[in-house]
């Protein structure tokens, strides 16, 4: 299995349009330091088609950079493009609208995100003029996954939380998941989780058993949303635990024999520039921070 990282950042992407925070400044001093939403691409064992997890609004820029998910030679047009969904918020949808060129759209989500896609954001409604969709459902780990190029794909349940436009929708644990990732031809696991508000039994489980974690990493600690005056909350207020501190999930990442990555960090994240001394924290701890564009094979 082959795993991209098309990108890895939080809502807004780094540097974030209309800030100049040091995290925002620095992207746009040393582009090298850029980063677009996150999101997967992910290859099969054998396989020749790859699908994604989540679609920004920059996905299709993110495609166009990397040769292996453009159209291949004597073929006009991508005919299929399929996407997993871990969350409804649009920082993972918007780039949906942006695929409408697609002959056909398969994706894959729980009850909850579709439903909310489908009747808040009347997705449908705005997309079958331009192309076909069929929606799947992502089972819970632990019942016979979904499959698709290869892969099966199933969701391990995080929170209820839910996006603005829907906050009045019925609670339900499966509005954010993880993706757990099997390879049945190679063998391997991975798990992505690029929000994670609390660290259950099932995704510590899952966590344990996979080849390949990827975790989120939007805020370095629980305060820094309201140290830097962005949110009234903390960070794990807004549904996101921090790396590091007291309840951060460094402490128990290093305990697993799992390649672990941060992803989806947010731009007022110290981690955003490769020279601040958290990175050192994170690697005396046998930890990553993904870059966008990092290629990893399981």
């Amino acid at each position: 299995m082959l795993v991209l990282t098309l990108g890895t950042a939080a809502g807004g992407g780094v540097p974030q349009w209309n800030c100049a925070c040091p995290g925002c400044s620095g992207a746009r001093a040393h582009p090298d330091r850029r980063r677009s939403h996150d999101s997967l691409a992910v290859l099969g064992s054998g396989q020749s088609s790859w699908f994604l997890i989540n679609a920004g609004p920059d996905i299709t820029e993110q495609m166009e950079a990397h040769p292996e998910l453009r159209p291949g030679a004597g073929g006009e047009r991508t005919p299929l493009v399929r996407i997993l969904l871990t969350d409804a918020e649009l920082d993972h949808t918007l780039g949906l609208l942006r695929l409408r060129e697609a002959h056909h759209l398969e994706i894959f989500a729980t009850a909850p995100v579709r439903q909310a896609l489908r009747q808040r954001l009347a997705l449908d409604t705005v997309l079958t003029p331009y192309t076909s969709i069929t929606w799947h459902d992502l089972p819970p780990a632990g019942q016979t996954p979904a499959v698709t190029a290869g892969i099966e794909v199933s969701a391990v349940p995080l929170s209820t939380k839910r996006p603005r436009y829907a906050s009045d929708a019925l609670e339900d644990d499966s509005w954010v998941v993880a993706a757990r990732l099997h390879d049945p031809a190679g063998g391997t696991t991975a798990l992505y989780a690029p929000a994670l508000a609390v660290w259950t039994e099932g995704f510590a489980k899952e966590a344990a058993g996979a080849d390949c974690v990827f975790v989120d990493g939007t805020f370095w600690d629980d305060e820094e949303p309201r140290r830097l005056g962005i949110s009234a909350r903390t960070s794990t207020g807004m549904g996101h635990l921090p790396v590091d501190g007291p309840g951060g999930t460094a402490g128990w990442l290093a305990e697993l024999s799992a390649r672990c990555l941060y992803t989806h960090l947010n731009n007022t994240n110290p981690l955003v520039d490769p020279s601040a001394p958290q990175h050192g924290v994170l690697a005396e701890r046998g930890l990553e921070v993904a870059q966008d564009g990092m290629v990893i094979e399981l």
